[in-house]
């Protein structure tokens, strides 16, 4: 949705036609993972590196620009509005984690995996850091309005073909992030079939090297319903934007409480752990009301998994006592 705005109005499409560009844009992704995670990776790495081209212009010729006056006031929302900046900037670092759905197509997931997300955290962090200091510099007040900011920041720095660069940068942005969430949640439906946490018929592809279709049809479907929910309600992204955070430091916040709990104590990795489940709790906190959706689908995972488990002690007690009566 966010990349459709973008290109209606650099392109000067009317409103109406937003949703059919965003729904134009789960085609390419869609298609291109019906094929295997091999063509999906390298499609990604050519888009991310088309983007953080995009991104280093469009920051250089923006910096000029930048004027002190616009940091001024510091706050200009309170403390309040820094932590709902906060929640809502986990959007720029949400998705990195889904790597580990895929992590068995990798050769050498134990070399591979730590080294890509050090160099991705450091590379991303960079350049979000960059981007937001220009933006607030050079746009000021201007930073927190309209839909297309970057675009006004590339106008700002006097770049001539600053619409068409946007296009290509929404257009870069929406296939990349669907690419690598398709992949991962197909593989990741494929893993929960074949664990019995989904119907079994969606695990063929779990395996590695395999395409999970299946559960790629099923993934769509879900995209599919949560964008028709969207449409429904005018497309106003704040609240799906605060949802999806909120679900992502939920799944961090597990995870970082699990890491401490499977390290050796005391060690590095384990006081890493132990700092980041702190800032986690924290933003889970900053989270608020946005909370309840991912509370929601926790309650619904636990209740299947309790259905799944009663299913399976029914199976097997009468095989236990028939074991017991041959002993």
């Amino acid at each position: 949705m966010l990349g459709a705005r973008y290109i209606a109005t650099v392109v000067g499409i009317d409103r109406s036609g937003i949703p059919w560009l965003a729904l134009g844009f789960l085609v390419v992704p869609f298609v291109a993972n019906l094929f295997g995670v091999r063509l999906t990776g390298w499609l990604q790495l050519v888009l991310t590196g088309l983007l953080l081209a995009i991104v280093v212009v469009v920051v250089a010729v923006s910096a000029p620009a930048v004027r002190p006056e616009s940091f001024t006031p510091f706050l200009p929302h309170g403390w309040g509005g820094v932590g709902t900046a906060i929640v809502m900037f986990v959007w720029a670092f949400a998705g990195w984690e889904v790597g580990t759905h895929i992590s068995g197509e990798f050769a050498r997931p134990r070399r591979t995996i730590p080294l890509a997300t050090a160099i991705t955290l450091v590379l991303a962090g960079g350049c979000y850091l960059a981007l937001q200091v220009v933006t607030v510099g050079a746009l000021g007040e201007r930073a927190g309005q309209g839909d297309v900011v970057l675009l006004d920041l590339a106008e700002a720095g006097g770049v001539r073909a600053a619409p068409a660069l946007i296009g290509v940068v929404s257009a870069v942005v929406a296939l990349g992030v669907l690419n690598v969430y398709l992949a991962a949640f197909g593989k990741l439906g494929a893993s929960l079939a074949s664990n019995g946490d989904l119907p079994r018929w969606f695990a063929r592809g779990a395996e590695s090297g395999a395409v999970p279709r299946r559960a790629l049809m099923l993934s769509m479907a879900l995209v599919l319903g949560y964008f028709a929910v969207a449409v429904a309600t005018g497309f106003e992204l704040q609240p799906f934007i605060l949802i999806h955070t909120a679900s992502m430091v939920a799944v961090y916040t597990i995870g970082m409480i699990a890491a401490i709990r499977i390290l050796p104590r005391r060690t590095a990795g384990w006081w890493m752990a132990v700092i980041a489940s702190v800032c986690t709790i924290g933003l889970l906190l900053l989270a608020g009301i946005a909370l309840v959706v991912p509370a929601v689908v926790a309650v619904i995972a636990v209740g299947v998994t309790l259905v799944r488990r009663g299913r399976e002690r029914r199976r097997g007690a009468p095989e236990n006592r028939d074991t017991a009566s041959v002993v």
